[in-house]
């Protein structure tokens, strides 16, 4: 398969940042090889080949395994996912199980369950995959995922130590830069230009790297395991840079999303991170590949 990838020279940044989220500090200095980083997320059209081609299932696609489970009660085993929901009105932004919830059946190809579909979404990112779906099209492509410290060196576009991928200036909507949330989070969602939901690739301005939707549309998967900070005695490679102790099987996910909103989870922004079990499978979950030069 033909993906578009750019070619960075690499080099060394001051990754994460202290004026957000603790998982984010402190700030370190890494550096990064050269290596080469899709232009854009995968998109629906791109995973849909992938499968064709080879008949893979994904994880959102099989039955739970109760051996996962133990002490459920009444555990519901048929292939599905999580699914967000907006809700009715405002709500106690603490508790996250009032806009998500598990629909049997929601996958890649009907990201918000039964009846829907991705039919008219070819250019849009690739959504409800895991970890191990993205490592399964990063085999059949010849590409990998890119590491946490590849990816935020590349979202920042040269920026070093900025707060945006554009620069210093918030997002405001006369002028959005990337695909988030518009409007009252989880219930009123007025749209970023036009597209409530992921868009299609590129529907927003590039970084300086000339890489496309880095920040806001989907989360993206790096092959990074998780800490809770980042470590600075780590040293500077174009390896994947661990903290201890790291999460056995949790990965680090970059780049926030189009359900992300300032009063509930700005990390539309190059530092940021989340914490993703390698099962998760999301509305809002995608991935970008890299390739070693």
């Amino acid at each position: 398969m033909s993906i578009d990838l750019v070619e960075l020279p690499g080099g060394t940044f001051r990754m994460g940042s202290t004026a957000f989220y603790p998982e984010e500090s402190p700030v370190v200095d890494r550096t990064v090889g050269p290596f080469a980083i899709a232009r854009t997320p995968v998109t629906v059209a791109q995973f849909a080949r992938f499968v064709d081609e080879t008949g893979y299932v994904t994880t959102a696609e099989r039955p739970l395994d109760p051996a996962d489970f133990p002490g459920a009660v009444d555990l519901d085993t048929r292939p599905g996912s999580l699914v967000f929901t907006p809700t009715a009105g405002p709500v106690d932004l603490r508790d996250w199980r009032q806009w998500w919830r598990w629909v049997p059946g929601a996958c890649w190809r009907a990201p918000q369950g039964p009846g829907s579909s991705v039919e008219a979404l070819g250019e849009h990112p690739v959504v409800q995959i895991s970890f191990e779906d993205a490592m399964a099209f990063c085999d059949w492509a010849g590409v990998r995922l890119p590491t946490e410290a590849e990816w935020e060196f590349a979202a920042r576009g040269g920026l070093d130590g900025a707060t945006y991928a554009w620069g210093e200036e918030p997002q405001s909507e006369g002028v959005l830069k990337a695909n988030t949330w518009q409007g009252d989070f989880p219930w009123r969602n007025t749209g970023a230009n036009g597209w409530v939901g992921t868009s299609p690739v590129g529907s927003f301005a590039p970084n300086g790297y000339g890489l496309v939707d880095m920040t806001g549309n989907v989360w993206e998967w790096t092959s990074t395991l998780w800490s809770e900070h980042h470590d600075e005695t780590a040293s500077s490679c174009g390896c994947s840079p661990q903290a201890a102790p790291p999460s056995t099987t949790d990965r680090v996910a970059k780049g926030g999303s189009h359900l992300c909103a300032p009063e509930y989870c700005l990390r539309y922004r190059p530092a940021a991170r989340t914490r993703q079990t390698v099962d998760s499978s999301t509305t809002h979950m995608g991935f970008r590949v890299a390739r070693d030069l």
